[in-house]
């Protein structure tokens, strides 16, 4: 399928605040004038899709639930068949879609997107996973384009040393970006935002 509309994933470990990012994201986007749709994975449900549309901040119609029935690996990866049928029907049916986000079922650290699918991705960790994170690296922290290091208010209260986490990533990473977020208190999204806006969109952001 040719490309025309920005596709960006979003994936990362159950848990670790994917749909909370979504959530935090596309209203900032939406106030920018961007244009949105995004597209769920679950094993079995459509429970991420029927969260964000009961969130009221995107038309319920832009919001697409894939029921993977198989590993999360599979959907956006190996065979992205159901996630690509999903996003020719946004396209079609919003031609002014200026991205879609596409956000994996839970997965690992080995969880990965082909680049048929998506143009970038985002790798979701919960700091409430252990400051070791980093440490183990996997495919999907070490080659994501943007790594999101979120729920940092909870480190004191699991244990994790979030100093740590912030002198040891991206030393793995080797330079490429890393935001580090509250989503309950917007503490890091601007820095999602720019990243989205200048490496997806192609656009300048001017943050408010």
């Amino acid at each position: 399928m040719s490309k025309s509309v920005a596709r960006l994933g979003i994936g990362g470990p159950v848990g670790s605040g994917k749909t909370a990012l979504l959530e935090s994201i596309v209203p900032r986007l939406i106030k920018k004038g961007i244009e949105v749709a995004v597209v769920t994975n679950d094993l079995l449900t459509t429970e991420d899709a029927d969260r964000l549309k009961r969130g009221g901040f995107l038309a319920s119609e832009r919001i697409i639930g894939v029921e993977t029935g198989s590993c999360p690996h599979t959907a956006i990866r190996e065979d992205p068949t159901m996630n690509l049928l999903a996003v020719k029907d946004l396209e079609m049916l919003y031609p002014q879609l200026d991205i879609i986000f596409i956000e994996s079922g839970g997965d690992n650290l080995a969880s990965t997107f082909s680049y048929d699918l998506i143009d970038s991705y985002i790798f979701v960790l919960d700091v409430g996973a252990g400051d070791d994170i980093p440490r183990k690296k996997g495919p999907g922290f070490l080659q994501a384009d943007l790594v999101v290091i979120n729920k940092i208010d909870i480190a004191p209260y699991v244990g994790a040393d979030l100093d740590l986490i912030r002198q040891e990533a991206p030393l793995h990473r080797r330079g490429k970006p890393i935001a580090y977020t509250n989503c309950k208190t917007g503490e890091g999204l601007d820095e999602v935002i720019d990243f989205i806006f200048k490496t997806v969109l192609f656009r300048h952001s001017s943050v408010s």
